[in-house]
Formats: C-alpha cells, structure tokens, sequence
C-alpha cells in the first residue's frame, strides 16, 4: 500500500462549464470505420439504408455528442457531390489517402441520417487540400440553404426538403502534414482557410468554424504554425484544432501512464499563443481549442508494419486498418486523457476521440455477420459522458508521486470533479502500477456516496483485452464508506474510477 491519498474538493467554488462537445468522436472513410463498421447492408441487425443496429445501440450507450465527418485525411482529396444522388449512379473513386477504393454508397445524406438517429451534432470537414474556396460554399449552400437555389434544390431532389443545419465546419485537415494531400505552408493555408472561412459566413453567418492547427506537438513547425494562421484568420474561426495520440513504450509504460501531463502542456502552449496573437488584434473574440482527434495509438506498428503493407498492395474496399486492440492500460490512459480535457475545459470548446468503430476504436465489429462489442476503452469514455455535467470543480491531490521519464514527477493519482446541483462526480486515475492507494476524499457534508472503477480483471494483468467472444474487461463497483464527512476507499493499482456524491444540503 502507497502513502494515503488525501483529495480535497470545494464544490462552492465552480470553475468553467463542462461544454457537452467535450465529448465528441469521429467518423472518417478509413478503413473498416465506415463500410463494414456502422454500415453493412448484409448484417442480420442492418436497416434499409444498410446500417448496423447492434452498433447504432453501442454509439448510443457510449454516449458521445459530436461527430467530425467524413475525414481527417480523407477529405482532403474527396468531392462531396460523389456521396449524394442515387446510390446506384455514385462513381466508385480511388482512395489516395488510405489506398483504398471509395464506393460513396455512404455520403452527406445517409451519414447526417444516421447521427441523427445517434444522437449526435455533425461537424463536418471541407476540403482544403485539393479543392478551395468555391467547392466549401457550394457544400455548405447544398447542406444549409433552405431552397429557390440550384444547390438547395439538388439536396431536395436528393429527397431532404429540410436543410441539415449543420453548424460546425472544420477548414480542411492537418494541412502543415506533407503526408497530406493538397500539403500547404502555414501562409498559403491561413490564407486559403481565412478566405474560405469569410466565403461561408457570407452565406451562413451563424456557423462556427474550426482552423487547422498543427498535426501534432512534434511538428518542427508547431507554435509557428498557430501564429501564422491565427493572424490570417483573426476575427473569421471560432476553434483552432489540436490532434493528439499517445502510444506506449514497452519498456516505459509509466511515461505511457502520464500521457494526461503532455495533453495538459500541449493544451497550455496552444492558449497561450491564442493569447498572444489575441493581444496583437482589434477582434478580441477568444478562440476556443478544438482537440478533435486524441486517442491511444501503436503508431509504431502502423508505420513499421501496417502501413508499408497496406500501401504496397492492391486498392481494397473497406481494409483491416489501425484495428488496435486496447487493454487495460489503455483505457486508464483514455480516462486520465479525460480528466485532462475537464481540467482545461476554460480553454478546450470541444473534443473528439479518434475514432469510433473499428479504427482505433472504442467499438468494434467482425467483418461480415460478426457481432460488435466494447472496447476497454469504451468504459471511461461512456461513464465521463453520462455524469460530467454542470461546472468543473477544481481538485487539491495529496499523496504519492511517480518519476516519468517523459513527464518528470507526476501525482500517482489525478483526479478532477464535476458538480451539477446538489451532484458531485469525481473522476480518477491511478497510476502506479503494482500498489494500491487508500484514498481520503473531503467534499464537505455528504449524504451518500457509491463508486465504480476500472481495472485489472480477476485472473488477467494489464495488457487484457476485450474481443468478441468476451468482455471482461469492465467497470465494477467500488466500496466507499463515508466515515465523519469523509470518502474513505481504496484504488487498487492501474486503476480508473468514477464516485458520485450527493451532497448534503
């Protein structure tokens, strides 16, 4: 047993408001994450339209709120009039992003059907690689414009008479990437996505609109890039995006366990270059910080392995792609990455785990008439959804530290709390990984108190898995004794947990 923990919360004293689009995901033409993943047409559960029931219901249970659509790196060479019209007459298209071949039988509209039966906003990316200023308007006038125009028109004829209302735009994808196609300066894109940006709120003033921040914290470019497109758009983009994935090193996995720190830096780097070219313009509108890919990634394996042998091969529909299989650890790093976004939620608008169904995934699915089942990384997610609400409370943490050799010292564990009315929900992650923690939890006067947590299953270790044929992987209650006003239980090592209070009036 490591030194008690000690964790003090003042719920009188709330700090910003969690903002629901903190709880996003993702939807690219990648992979298995479209064909063969939310749609299967020859599924037992799938609809008229082809779409798997069994997963409609795991993307329901899970939560999520937003969904960025239809890429990442795909979008930067798609033409979006290929994914409307009759599907019998769509044009079967090359892939250049992920080598693979595009059938556009799901497009605009059967994909804005379908978030909507999931209960989710659309965020829908332009393209900015190989198309421009004109191409943008025309989606956006296609998707938004009531009728009396040739694009209106098309989209009833198309058969919805009612606009989409989609009001979050992305302004292309990780354009400082040379991996990308349309790959631009940071010049050449502030300026494409700022005349781009001014073209749709000419025709719809009430979207909001995210700017393509860099690819990642390592890009040679990263802070430079910010600065450079945050002048040319100052005044036209409400969000500027970051994209984030940890992996784990095998020889290192408390580092992997601290990811949350690095989210946390990288998250301040990017406000303050905010506030800095903020400072410098007569605007004065703070932009909010889209983190709209984050997630846990082997990027190891697909560069070394996957990705020569998808790109060598032939032009497959619907690949085998980052089918990453998470454990444990993972999902504790998924929940601590988490807390982070509560923590900053003052400067984080919204957020999106990359990506949904089969590709680095939280659902999966065997091809063909295989069943769909929950990742562990599916848990944290789902449970942080379903309670943070209301304002984000700060958390005073006294115990134990761990030596990182990526992070320096961190608290072994990190815990953030949400309060809405007279409920609290803390949120923890605890780090070490082989000695549990007695936790003491001061919130002021409780009336009750129940706990679940996330951890090592009986008889597994930290690198199990779930699969189709079981789950055992899953949140399991925790015991919590409240002993004069304070919240005494223990976290076992490698451990995730949630606790919901009601507060005494």
């Amino acid at each position: 047993m490591t030194s008690p923990t000690r964790i003090s919360i003042d719920p009188r004293t709330p700090g910003a408001e969690v903002p629901r689009r903190l709880f996003g995901t993702f939807v690219e033409h990648m992979g298995r994450c479209v064909y063969d993943g939310i749609h299967s047409p020859g599924h037992a559960t799938a609809d008229e339209s082809g779409f798997r029931a069994d997963v409609l219901a795991l993307v329901r249970e899970l939560g999520a709120t937003v969904v960025r659509y239809p890429g990442g790196n795909f979008v930067s060479g798609y033409r979006w009039e290929d994914g409307v019209g009759p599907r019998a007459e769509r044009p079967v298209r090359l892939d250049a992003a992920w080598h693979s071949t595009e059938t556009n039988q799901v497009g605009l509209h059967e994909f804005a059907e379908w978030a909507d039966a999931a209960g989710l906003e659309v965020m829908e990316a332009v393209n900015l690689g190989t198309r421009g200023v004109v191409e943008a308007a025309d989606l956006l006038e296609y998707a938004n414009h009531p009728s009396g125009t040739a694009l209106s028109d098309r989209r009833r004829t198309n058969g919805r008479d009612d606009p989409f209302g989609i009001r979050l735009w992305c302004l292309g994808n990780e354009m400082d990437g040379p991996w990308q196609i349309g790959h631009k300066t940071a010049d050449e894109y502030g300026r494409l996505a700022a005349e781009t940006a001014r073209m749709m709120r000419f025709l719809d003033p009430a979207i909001e609109l995210v700017a393509a921040g860099s690819s990642n914290h390592e890009m040679p470019t990263f802070g430079d890039w910010e600065r450079t497109v945050l002048r040319h758009t100052a005044g036209l983009v409400d969000h500027i995006s970051v994209h984030a994935y940890y992996e784990q090193d095998p020889d290192d996995p408390q580092s992997f366990l601290a990811s949350g720190a690095a989210l946390d830096r990288y998250i301040g780097e990017v406000a303050d270059i905010i506030d800095e070219v903020d400072a410098r313009t007569p605007y004065g509108a703070r932009v909010g910080i889209s983190v709209d890919e984050w997630n846990v990634w082997n990027q190891t394996r697909w560069n070394e392995v996957d990705k020569p042998r998808v790109f060598t091969g032939d032009w497959p529909v619907a690949p085998r792609l980052i089918e990453d299989d998470y454990t444990v650890t993972d999902a504790v790093v998924v929940g601590s990455l988490l807390i982070t976004l509560l923590r900053r939620a003052d400067r984080v608008s919204m957020a999106n785990l990359a990506q949904l169904v089969n590709v680095i995934a939280p659902i999966r699915t065997e091809p063909g008439g295989g069943p769909a089942w929950r990742q562990t990384t599916f848990h944290p997610f789902r449970l942080t959804a379903e309670a943070a609400t209301g304002h984000v409370v700060p958390v005073e943490v006294d115990g134990a530290r761990i030596s990182t050799s990526r992070h320096g010292d961190v608290d072994a564990v990190d815990a953030i709390a949400t309060v809405d009315g007279d409920i609290a929900h803390v949120f923890l992650a605890h780090r070490s990984l082989d000695t549990p923690t007695e936790v003491a939890m001061d919130l002021g006067p409780v009336a009750s108190a129940e706990a679940v947590v996330l951890t090592v299953p009986e008889g597994g270790d930290r690198h199990t898995t779930n699969s189709a044929d079981a789950e055992p992987v899953a949140p399991a209650s925790l015991a919590v004794e409240v002993v004069d006003g304070i919240l005494r239980f223990t976290l076992p090592p490698l451990a995730w947990a949630r606790v919901r209070v009601q507060l005494a009036s």
